[in-house]
């Protein structure tokens, strides 16, 4: 069983920034993914699979043009490039419209972080990146503390957690795997004799007393 939980955060200011951060780099890696398909498609090029993007937008992380990406964790615009393909690739099987841009002022802010590398205890949740020293001190930089406790398991397993900004509040929605709940049946059964002086008499031998009501047998009652 799968169940979609959703969180709001509680960063402290240094946190927001690296959030804000985040969501701007994914911002990023979307439109670029998607200008990347529209210029391809319009000179008569194939689909540019989502691999091959990330490899030439690992090249351009590396430019001195873009060296700020480098700060953000890769798994934020790979995710990121994958949603432009998949969005685009929808457009052409008639499943949605053509996919927007992303704009910095309108679009909701909002990234992907890796469903394996995501931790949780039962207060906070650990993003990848925030802080890259061993420091202990700087290492709870990447720890941001989640308004309601004990709501996400610290032991399952995680799929698609993604954070978004509603313009007022952080939110972290991930889905969590639950084992399914079945309950083993039995094919035993009971017999149940109903009478007078007993009120039932069960098969296992239990018996259940009659009930009376001052001195006033059950048919006599009115």
């Amino acid at each position: 069983m799968v169940k979609a939980i959703k969180v709001m955060l509680i960063p402290n200011n240094i946190q927001e920034t690296k959030l804000f951060q985040y969501a701007g780099a994914s911002r990023f890696a979307y439109n670029w993914a998607l200008a990347r398909e529209k210029e391809n498609y319009e000179k008569g090029g194939k689909f540019i699979s989502d691999s091959e993007l990330r490899k030439e937008f690992t090249k351009l992380r590396h430019s001195d043009e873009y060296a700020w990406l480098l700060n953000i964790s890769n798994n934020v615009t790979k995710q990121a490039i994958k949603d432009a393909c998949t969005a685009y690739k929808n457009f052409f099987k008639g499943l949605q419209k053509f996919p927007r841009f992303k704009s910095r002022k309108r679009s909701m802010p909002k990234f992907y972080q890796d469903n394996v590398k995501i931790q949780f205890s039962n207060t906070h949740v650990k993003f990848e990146g925030f802080s890259s020293s061993r420091k202990a001190n700087k290492q709870k930089r990447n720890w941001v503390r989640l308004a309601e406790h004990g709501r996400i398991p610290t032991d399952a397993k995680y799929r698609n957690p993604r954070i978004s900004f509603d313009g007022l509040n952080w939110w972290i929605s991930v889905c969590v795997e639950f084992p399914d709940c079945k309950e083993t049946l039995n094919e035993d059964g009971i017999g149940i004799d109903l009478g007078i002086k007993d009120l039932a008499v069960c098969s296992d031998s239990v018996k259940y007393k009659t009930i009376f009501y001052k001195g006033i047998m059950p048919s006599e009652r009115i």
